[in-house]
């Protein structure tokens, strides 16, 4: 395998989150159990098997990688992917498709579905995604990786299995569907998209973005370009209520070295052990 691109990965009860973010850089994640991705701001050749993506915006370093994923895909005689995109976005890239494949003179196949805040998309009886609006420079999706399970209505519980299967064969619908937050994933925001998706706090799993995290560096500045600040995660702290939460996708101004010294500072219990660095 050629290791071409930096990946970090962590694994949290049977999920494995691969990916790498830095800020005008590139981003991208992927959780091989739930066949799915984030972003495409490139395309580590480990990723290409990977067959769901949702892009989160059109910045470049969240989507540049497509095209590239795309003809990988192709070139080893795979299924072309399902990617999903914020619908604004699904007309420009077929163009720029278009006019890879005519200058790769290969065909690049892929299907790409148009999402909006609001949308479900599912990707299994188990699995489903939903769509939610966040804050930044431009349109922008967040997402919430929900697994569904099927239940016994309460009020049907205690009887015996002979009468719960007459009552399927007559047609009654004897379950009812409940649904557990398993990886959310907030893309490039301000705090206000967080907020405004209250299953982000609730997933396992949050991916978060925490492009800023020096003093100097006013929240209020920063949430003029549409991202969040380490000031932000401090005033939520009560509210987060995952088991994991990767805090990424820092600015190129800051070093390693300073990145951990201005978190570990600020949150020296890193939110109870629950957060982890992606550096």
């Amino acid at each position: 395998m050629i290791d071409n691109l930096p990946v970090k990965t962590i694994q949290h009860k049977g999920l494995t989150i691969e990916g790498y973010s830095r800020a005008a850089v590139q981003s991208y994640w992927r959780i091989p159990e739930l066949k799915l991705g984030f972003d495409l701001g490139a395309q580590p050749w480990s990723f290409m098997g990977t067959p769901n993506w949702f892009v989160s915006h059109a910045h470049m370093d969240h989507l540049v990688a497509l095209p590239v994923y795309v003809a990988r895909r192709r070139m080893m005689k795979m299924e072309p992917p399902t990617i999903y995109l914020p619908e604004h976005v699904v007309e420009p890239m077929k163009r720029i498709l278009r006019l890879f494949s005519r200058l790769d003179r290969g065909r690049l196949p892929c299907e790409m579905v148009p999402i909006a805040p609001g949308d479900e998309v599912a990707l299994s009886r188990e699995l489903v995604v939903t769509v939610s609006e966040t804050q930044h420079s431009v349109p922008s999706l967040g997402f919430v990786v929900w697994e569904r399970r099927k239940k016994l209505k309460p009020e049907l519980q205690g009887l015996p299995g002979e009468k719960i299967r007459d009552l399927r064969l007559s047609g009654v619908d004897v379950t009812h569907e409940t649904r557990i937050p398993k990886v959310a994933y907030l893309g490039d925001s301000t705090p206000d998209g967080l907020d405004a998706c209250p299953a982000m706090y609730e997933a396992s799993v949050l991916i978060l973005e925490m492009t800023f995290v020096a003093p100097r560096h006013r929240k209020e500045r920063i949430h003029k370009f549409g991202h969040m600040h380490l000031d932000d995660v401090i005033e939520r702290r009560d509210r987060f209520a995952n088991e994991l939460i990767l805090a990424t996708h820092f600015s190129t101004r800051y070093h390693t070295r300073q990145i951990r010294h201005y978190v570990q500072k600020a949150l020296p219990d890193m939110l109870d052990g629950r957060m982890e660095l992606w550096i």
